[in-house]
């Protein structure tokens, strides 16, 4: 699947939107990678996490791991399409913390999954789970990597669409962007 063919389904399912947003790691932008509105059809998510699967089948991984929320949906298609097991960190006191009964045996070799990636600071959570927990992160994989090449996991890192998305802080807004109302479509 190439990334144009990606990007075409984001445009057609509405996930890809335009205007003055705030995203998760607090940069804003101009554009927005509404995953949730793509993974609403089935078709789609087995589509995007078999593209996911071959990119990262050769590390060998036995576990996939997602962040919750964004990574649930495209997170256990790649556990499915790899024939892995799938567990999931979530949120308790605004930290990611394994529950549920979920545990990481020592040595586990595992994969995180993710849809969109800018700073990535929810993959660094999770990787550190992963760590704290004595397993080992084989590698990463997103749908999106927004993040324009600056993340480094140490540890390989693929994506079906890489792009240099213009990303600014909040204090350096330009002109045209500060005077447009700022949404929040994301997760919080």
């Amino acid at each position: 699947m190439t990334q144009d063919e990606v990007l075409q389904i984001f445009r057609d399912s509405g996930a890809l939107l335009e205007g003055h947003f705030i995203l998760r790691s607090g940069l804003h932008s101009r554009q927005f990678f509404q995953c949730a509105l793509a993974l609403q059809q089935m078709p789609v998510v087995e589509k995007l996490g078999a593209a996911l699967a071959a990119k990262v089948k050769s590390l060998g991984a036995v576990t996939v791991i997602a962040p919750a929320l964004g990574g649930l949906v495209i997170g256990q298609e790649v556990a499915r399409q790899l024939g892995t097991r799938f567990i999931f960190p979530e949120k308790e006191e605004g930290k990611l913390v394994l529950r549920r009964g979920f545990k990481i045996v020592p040595g586990e070799k595992m994969l995180v999954v993710e849809d969109v990636v800018t700073k990535g600071g929810r993959v660094q959570e999770t990787v550190d789970i992963v760590r704290a927990h004595g397993g080992t992160v084989a590698g990463i994989v997103a749908i999106v990597d927004r993040s324009n090449g600056v993340v480094n996991f140490g540890v390989p890192f693929q994506s079906m669409i890489a792009l240099k998305v213009e990303a600014f802080e909040p204090d350096q807004l330009p002109p045209d962007l500060a005077k447009t109302p700022a949404v929040k479509p994301g997760s919080k």
